[in-house]
Parts: C-alpha cells; structure tokens; sequence
C-alpha cells in the first residue's frame, strides 16, 4: 500500500482549494483510493472493522439504533502517528447542541482497527488537506467509525441533533458502505444557514470534508428501501483540530 505524494497530491490539492473557496468539498472514491494507495482487498479488509462496533446508548436513548466506537490520535507535522490514551469524548461550547460539554463514554477502537494502514493514509492525507486551514505544528485526531440502521416502523437519524458544528477545524465523512438504505442525504451550510452543498454519500469511498469553523452540517434520516430487511448505513467520521 502507497501513500499520496508528488502527482498524486492532486485530489487533496483539490480539496485543500475547495476548502478555502467554499468551506466543503466532495472527493469521488476514485480520487481517494489514488490518494491513499487502496485497492479493493485493502479496501474489504479496512470496511470488515465495522461488523466489531458496538451500541451507542446516547443515541439509543433518543430512538436510534446506532453502533460506534471512538479513537484518538497525534499527528504530527512530519506525518508521525501515535494513538492517544483512550478517554471520554466531549465536545465544546457552541457545537453540538444535544451534547455540550458532555462527557460521553464510548468502547475504544479495536487494535485491528487502530493498526489499520488505510486508517493512517487517510489520517496523514488529511492532514495535508487540513494544513491550508491552520499552520499547526501537530494534529488531535478523533475517529469516529458509526454503523446506522433503520427499520420500518423506525427510521434512523445519522445525526440526531441535527444541524451543527463539532467544534473542531476539519471534520469529515467517508462512507464505507449502506445497504437497502433510502434517504441519508449529507448538507452543508453557512452560518447563517444558507446550503451550500447537498448530496447523498452513495458510492463507498466517498469523502465529504467541511471546514468546520466556517460551516454546519447534518444528515437527513434513512429509511429501509425494502420494508422487509433492515437499512444500514456506515461512516467514518474523522476530525482535525490544533494540538
């Protein structure tokens, strides 16, 4: 597995523009997997990790069947990873409404997961992309990998608190799959809530990035297409913020 350098920093140079222009931009899985050096038994192998999530009580709590985990990483400049200690995710004043300054526990990422080469690529890809928003000598990194299913008689909300920011610089959502899923579409907006971009994470691979300092952003719920099987939708949200 290669990582992105020289001719191949076209994608995140894209995106780094983008970002600067519009605050969000939309990177096509053609465009990542170049970037990242992934081919489809990569791809499987790093996809598999989300039949190990387990049940978000918090979203449980407001009607939603949703499984996660959470992980913390360093990167540094030079593109050095190292993993965090393992603590409670809280994010901060002024973003998410639902859970401000709370203080959430989730299970910690397998060490499979953790260990993930596509994981790391994505990370420093990121990274590069992030440097056009702040000059930061180092990165914190949250990973975030969600699995969202909805019944029938129970749609699923990706994002229950609906419109909102996650207090960091650089968020962004990789779809790694969704099976019989209607609805699910992505948008981001303004701060005076004008949308800015639309769209449905369809095709797995697919790499939403938002500045998260200058935009808002949300998830509209999933239905299952077939009311007879369940829907399925999973993520990887990862954000970027100064150490």
């Amino acid at each position: 597995m290669a990582e992105e350098h020289g001719s191949r920093d076209g994608p995140a140079e894209q995106a780094r523009q983008a970002l600067l222009a519009e605050g969000s931009y939309l990177m096509e899985p053609d465009a990542l997997c170049r970037c990242l050096g992934v081919d489809d038994t990569e791809w499987r192998a790093f996809a598999a990790h989300w039949q190990d999530l387990v049940p978000d009580t918090y979203a449980a709590a407001l009607g939603t069947t949703r499984l996660r985990r959470y992980g913390r990483f360093r990167l540094s400049r030079a593109g050095e990873l190292a993993a965090q200690e393992h603590t409670g995710f809280v994010q901060p004043e002024r973003s998410n409404p639902l859970y401000t300054e709370v203080d959430r526990r989730f299970e910690p990422l397998t060490a499979a997961f953790a260990g993930e080469p596509v994981l790391a690529a994505l990370i420093r890809m990121l990274g590069r992309v992030a440097a056009c928003l702040d000059d930061a000598d180092a990165w914190d990194v949250q990973v975030h990998p969600f699995r969202t299913v909805a019944e029938a008689d129970n749609a699923a909300e990706p994002t229950p608190e609906g419109r909102h920011r996650d207090g960091v610089t650089l968020v962004t959502s990789l779809l790694i799959d969704r099976e019989n899923a209607t609805g699910g579409q992505s948008t981001v907006y303004g701060p005076d809530g004008t949308e800015r971009m639309t769209t449905t994470l369809e095709r797995p691979g697919t790499l939403l990035l938002g500045d998260d300092r200058a935009t808002l952003h949300g998830v509209s719920p999933i239905h299952p297409a077939d009311p007879a099987r369940p829907a399925r939708r999973d993520v990887l949200v990862t954000t970027l913020t100064p150490h």
